[in-house]
């Protein structure tokens, strides 16, 4: 089943003659073509005749497509414009650079300018870590990408994917408080991105590296973790490996099972994949088999990248083989970071009972919630149509929010469990049920409790360059 969705949102603006009825048979063909109104507008009336926007969600552009041509068919009824309402929200892009500090008179010139900026800027010569309190580098993020591997859409580039940093960096912003600036790279040599980042490491408080292909993503990331002095996060794997377990976590409440007890299958053996199956590890998790396109990967498996290497020598210590469908049966839990109708009806029916399924390819999952929920006890996928939206949202401003407070040098294992603690906690146990077990990316108490567990843990494992009250935010900082 097709969902109607904001990302296919059309405001259809038309005239029609001011007679009883025309609204109606309006709103009735928009309906009978399966479009979903939402806001109707009056724009103008004049000489017999009004004037109105519709706003109308589809299920994709060519349905969209379809509900216009509907309209257009109707008689004495002019389409005026048709307005993508998405593409009107990137029009100019989404982000813009504001001062913060007056510039209303000379001596506020003297002071941000010449000559007073030359004291600072000689401040800073004498002690380069006076850079994170008197620059932007306190609270800012460079989110760096060479539109390698762009969300479902695969290797399109660094111009097409700015789009999509320009959304992490408003996303940074409106959660976290983070001000963030989209770096899209015209290079994907790893050699050449990891010069490039460690170049421009002085601007910012931290890095935020976004789609970029495995398992370059890798090798890049741990690269600029051991040779930079602030904070660098992969979100595909971290983020995406932070809110699984968390996810997790509340969902074996739910079923009344245990981590170190549950059979775990991953479907996905790139970077996101290793990177849960890592996380799951460090939390208690005994049994897990991930699988790639060749099936479940054990230590006899020829080929291997250095990746799939390190998940055969930790994982599936039984050495089933095979391909999902065959290592899937009575596994507890599924989780899914592959493609579109990976998993079947037929395999998900196959699991033990109260079985855990998160579907987590975009857009499309693996499995439908429709196909697998009569199967299933907890169902969980990436999109935020259905319930159980597993969105790193819910991770990454949060957890650069607490990194930026106390200028933590790098975002370890255990701050990285302290992130996924603090989302599973949001969720009491009064609260928990099958189809809220992580709280929505709107929550405002999320961020909060990821900045304070991420502060307290860096500071706790020596991470951290300051011991700062945990949760005070640099905007509030004196």
């Amino acid at each position: 089943m097709s969902h109607h969705s904001p990302g296919y949102s059309l405001t259809v603006r038309l005239s029609y003659p001011d007679r009883p009825g025309f609204l109606g048979r309006i709103t009735s063909t928009i309906g009978e073509a399966n479009g979903l109104i939402g806001a109707v507008d009056v724009v103008d009336t004049r000489d017999n005749c009004i004037v109105r926007d519709v706003t109308i969600s589809a299920t994709n552009v060519e349905h969209g497509e379809d509900v216009v041509a509907a309209l257009r068919s109707l008689p004495d009824v002019e389409i005026l414009h048709v307005s993508d309402r998405v593409f009107l929200m990137h029009l100019g892009g989404k982000l813009e650079v504001k001062s913060r500090v007056p510039l209303k008179n000379r001596d506020d010139l003297s002071m941000a300018y010449t000559p007073g900026v030359a004291r600072v800027c000689t401040a800073i010569h004498e002690d380069p870590e006076s850079s994170f309190s008197l620059t932007i580098r306190r609270n800012t993020v460079a989110v760096v990408s060479d539109g390698s591997a762009v969300l479902g859409l695969g290797n399109i580039g660094p111009r097409a994917a700015m789009p999509v940093m320009e959304g992490k960096a408003v996303l940074f912003k409106e959660f976290g408080g983070v001000d963030a600036f989209p770096i899209c790279l015209e290079t994907q040599d790893t050699e050449e991105i990891i010069a490039i980042v460690k170049a421009l490491a002085p601007t910012f408080g931290g890095v935020n590296l976004e789609d970029i292909s495995a398992p370059r993503c890798v090798e890049i990331e741990q690269r600029l973790v051991s040779e930079l002095e602030i904070p660098v996060f992969h979100d595909d794997q971290h983020g995406t490996a932070i809110v699984v377990l968390a996810a997790l976590t509340n969902s074996l409440k739910v079923v009344g099972k245990t981590m170190e007890s549950v059979r775990i299958v991953i479907n996905g053996a790139g970077a996101a994949g290793a990177a849960i199956a890592r996380l799951l590890l460090a939390a208690g998790a005994n049994h897990i088999v991930v699988c790639d396109r060749s099936g479940a990967i054990h230590r006899q498996r020829g080929e291997l990248t250095d990746l799939k290497q390190w998940i055969a020598e930790n994982t599936n210590h039984d050495s089933a083989a095979g391909t999902l469908s065959d290592v899937l049966p009575e596994a507890d839990v599924f989780v899914g970071v592959s493609a579109k109708d990976a998993l079947k009806v037929d395999d998900v029916k196959s699991m033990a009972d109260d079985a855990i399924v998160f579907a987590l390819a975009n857009p499309d999952p693996e499995i439908t919630p429709e196909d697998a929920e009569p199967h299933v006890r907890v169902m969980a996928t990436g999109r935020s149509d259905y319930p159980n939206q597993i969105n790193n949202v819910l991770c990454f401003p949060g957890l650069f929010r607490g990194v930026l407070d106390v200028r933590a040098r790098n975002i370890n294992e255990p701050m990285k469990m302290a992130a996924a603690h603090a989302i599973a906690s949001i969720i009491t146990e009064n609260e928990l049920h099958a189809e809220y077990v992580v709280p929505s990316i709107f929550d405002r108490r999320v961020t909060a409790a990821v900045a304070e567990a991420v502060a307290r843990t860096a500071i706790e494992t020596g991470e951290s360059r300051r011991e700062q009250v945990p949760g005070l935010s640099a905007e509030s900082e004196s």
